[in-house]
């Protein structure tokens, strides 16, 4: 789960691996944490009811929003629909880099263990068990009155 400031620094981009017609709705859904099938459903329903307005300005979000693609380890960005760039892989020579040549990429994140994703959720299991006693004592509620007046 990523909190406001984490999705406020975060570019927006279509996204490649899950697009139907160039991923723009796609891009929204991931952007803003909402469900995909959703997002195309209300797009579906703005193309309903402003036709020519929707289209030019969904062809336009296809053409100046870059593209991001997640395939395997490497993230491929790709910028408007006439002019794509290649990613840093391409560019390079296709041999697989040896452990003598060091590479500019950096490593994929590691996932987490189990017992980390464990340890994750008691330590919030138990700050929300601290937090019903609050809101559920009645000097919260003594609290919430003072400050009304």
């Amino acid at each position: 789960m990523t909190t406001y400031s984490d999705s406020s620094e975060r570019r927006f981009y279509r996204d490649a691996d899950r697009a139907i017609l160039g991923g723009v709705c796609a891009g929204l859904a991931e952007h803003f944490g909402l469900n995909l099938k959703v997002t195309r459903f209300l797009a579906f329903i703005v193309f309903l009811m402003a036709m020519p307005f929707s289209i030019v300005a969904y062809l336009a979000a296809v053409c100046l929003i870059p593209a991001r693609s997640r395939r395997g380890h490497e993230t491929i960005e790709t910028g408007c629909c006439w002019r794509r760039r290649r990613s840093r892989r391409s560019r390079r020579s296709r041999k697989p880099p040896g452990p003598e040549a060091p590479t500019d990429e950096p490593a994929p994140r590691p996932r987490p263990t189990l017992q980390e994703v464990r340890e994750r959720y008691k330590t919030l299991d138990k700050r929300l068990v601290e937090l019903e006693k609050k809101v559920t004592s009645p000097r919260f509620q003594l609290e919430q009155e003072f400050r009304k007046l």
